[in-house]
């Protein structure tokens, strides 16, 4: 797969399983640029290894002016961009759901599902301009299995899924195509806060039987920035070993 001459853009792109992606879509021809709440220089040294243009920007996602910023320094610098992956998440804290509190579901919503709204939104002018965008927006496989104690975090995610519903129905008419792409719990330095024992426990429920690392993902997110992925859209693809086995 080429993504020759394309501009792509990464959030949560610092570590973990949007560096994997970032540096994927480079490796296969695209120029990328790298956004995070960290630093990303050591994704922006990745991607230039490859040969491509690289660049990081470090802001707060979930902030209007970030995916601003972001459209503005993309088109300035690659030209307008085609390929959003909407990576930035916050990770479950397990909390019983009379424990919470609503400052945490404010904070778990607004990086995990309005973040991706404020960037698709700040990027389709850019995506209509090429008359070719593909967005790729990452929810997980607890959007269907809903294990308990996480309500915000599964809140978030099945938002991502009506969302990308509801940007694939309006955007195909201008070749822009929108899926989401849902694993199970990766094992990336963002997730520490889940116990290695829930990592194995998953693991042993899915027919390929082992904990998910985050190169396991980059082959549906990479095919489905490409051309051979034109009639997909408005997807739900779970990328988790066969754990949900429908959607």
């Amino acid at each position: 797969m080429s993504l020759e001459g394309k501009a792509a853009v990464v959030t949560g792109a610092a570590r973990g399983m949007g560096q994997a992606f970032a540096r994927t879509l480079a490796e296969n021809g695209a120029d990328v640029l790298a956004v995070d709440i960290l630093e990303c220089d050591e994704t922006v040294e990745q991607i230039k290894a490859t040969g491509r243009k690289g660049l990081g920007l470090q802001v707060d996602v979930s902030k209007p002016e970030s995916a601003t910023e972001a459209a503005e320094l993309v088109k300035r610098e690659f030209g307008p961009a085609h390929i959003l992956v909407n990576n930035a998440g916050l990770h479950p804290i397990p909390t019983p759901f009379e424990e919470l509190t609503f400052d945490y579901w404010r904070k778990v919503m607004s990086v995990n599902l309005d973040s991706m709204f404020l960037f698709i939104q700040a990027f389709l002018p850019q995506l209509k301009e090429n008359g070719w965008g593909r967005i790729v927006n990452l929810s997980s496989s607890s959007a269907n299995a809903a294990p308990p104690n996480g309500a915000p975090y599964i809140s978030s995610k099945t938002g991502v899924v009506g969302l990308t519903r509801a940007v694939a129905s309006e955007m195909g008419k201008y070749d822009i195509t929108c899926n989401a792409v849902a694993p199970n719990p990766v094992r990336t330095p963002g997730a520490e806060v889940i116990p290695e024992e829930a990592f194995q426990a998953v693991a042993a429920m899915q027919p390929v039987p082992r904990v998910m690392e985050s190169e396991d993902v980059c082959g549906a997110v990479l095919f489905l920035c490409g051309d051979g992925a034109a009639f997909i859209t408005g997807q739900h693809i779970h990328v988790d070993g066969g754990f949900v086995r429908g959607d």
